[in-house]
């Protein structure tokens, strides 16, 4: 039995009774670790190469990422860095000149960027749901750009007074509401014009869900601006899309979108309102936004959020360690962490360890580490812990570049 005492943290060797198995990669839902997909079929039947980042971030390999799964075609990965993160590998350059992602190998064909992609797994596969040239997919299509670019503004545009934000604020949500009419005009869950009701989403659905994530976090952090109760129609649909363990397996939170986008972006701008500074507070602190992030649950996070952080953990146990400003000194405050996520119970880290955890906090990725419930978990435990030690805090998270990040040690 465990000792209840709480200033004791458990041992390495309590923690690693406690955690599951790693998570089913070759077959089961979706996972950002794997690198082989067969969805029951013999690996000699994979026709199909999938190049995409290592982080599971890019909002273009989620979407042909998607596509394979729910077409369940039989897949390989390679992973690839994005330039943000670190240096691309050699041997994709060789492959990929432009260092563009994604890019795919279908029957030994290379091709890149994604909508040209999907044109050609349709071509080869069959379609999910309507095709990408239908005439109401395009329709589709162009008014995710039109939302796209209204999003982007409104975000990515340096020195906006308060004037300029409701402008920019009023013309995204004018394009939101015709995502939302397209909705409605299809009588279901979905945007795909031929699945009302349907049990998975079409391309066109796919098409849209990369870019809506990350408005609904970013414009959360940078602009307090609730997406999910502004648009209840997108809410549904996200909603929707959430009871899919499919789209979990790929599923961003917004700490991992609030700070990877401004380097893909080229900027994201806040506007300095209470309710912004409120969102970004929570999100940064590891609160997460509840309900206005996601509608997960535990029962939807397969009941084991908390051992899947701790298995994640203890996967890269000594190279956390490694990377820590604490190096080997860690090693006890992560532990009263990792009690705190396993027991619910406080356990006083080591004096001068709080920006230490807060460290661990911040680099936390969705979905390349760990599903999102899990994440949002071990980042309340880690908070809990700091806390107890004090309110310093580690060195900001760069704005420009997330060399911090780097993949490299990890792989």
């Amino acid at each position: 039995m465990v000792e209840a005492n709480p200033t004791t943290a458990l041992s390495w060797s309590e923690l690693e009774a406690m955690a599951p198995p790693a998570a089913e990669r070759v077959e089961g839902p979706a996972n950002a670790q794997a690198t082989l997909r067969l969805f029951g079929q013999p690996e000699s039947s994979v026709r199909v190469t999938l190049f995409r980042d290592h982080h599971a971030w890019c909002p273009y390999c989620q979407k042909v990422w998607l596509w394979l799964e729910f077409r369940r075609i039989p897949y390989r990965i390679r992973k690839v860095t994005m330039r943000c993160y670190g240096p691309k590998e050699p041997w994709f350059t060789a492959l990929v000149p432009s260092g563009m992602l994604p890019a795919l190998e279908l029957d030994g064909r290379l091709l890149t960027e994604s909508d040209r992609i999907l044109e050609a797994l349709e071509r080869t596969f069959g379609p999910v749901g309507v095709p990408m040239g239908d005439r109401r997919v395009r329709a589709l299509r162009d008014l995710e750009r039109l939302l796209f670019r209204a999003w982007c503004i409104w975000l990515c545009t340096p020195g906006l007074n308060e004037r300029q934000e409701r402008q920019a604020r009023d013309q995204f949500q004018v394009v939101a509401r015709q995502m939302e009419d397209a909705l409605a005009a299809g009588g279901g869950s979905w945007l795909d014009p031929e699945s009302p009701g349907g049990a998975i989403p079409g391309t066109a659905d796919l098409v849209f869900i990369p870019y809506v994530e990350r408005m609904n976090a970013s414009l959360a952090y940078f602009k307090g601006f609730a997406l999910r109760n502004a648009h209840p129609g997108i809410d549904r649909w996200l909603s929707a899309l959430e009871q899919l363990e499919t789209y979990r397996g790929t599923q961003s939170d917004v700490h991992t979108h609030a700070h990877d986008l401004p380097p893909q972006m080229g900027g994201c701008w806040a506007d300095g309102s209470e309710g912004q500074r409120s969102m970004a507070a929570a999100v940064d602190a590891g609160q997460g936004l509840g309900a206005l992030e996601s509608r997960w649950t535990p029962a939807l996070a397969d009941g084991m959020s908390r051992e899947r952080a701790l298995e994640r953990v203890l996967r890269h146990r000594s190279t956390l360690l490694a990377r820590n400003p604490l190096g080997d000194a860690f090693d006890q405050p992560l532990r009263a962490a990792l009690t705190t996520l396993m027991q619910e119970r406080s356990v006083s880290p080591e004096p001068g360890s709080a920006a230490a955890l807060r460290y661990l906090r911040d680099r936390i990725s969705v979905p390349r580490d760990m599903p999102l419930h899990s994440a949002r978990l071990l980042r309340q435990a880690l908070e809990a812990t700091a806390v107890l030690d004090g309110d310093q805090q580690p060195t900001p998270l760069p704005f420009e570049h997330r060399f911090d990040q780097d993949p490299r040690p990890f792989l």
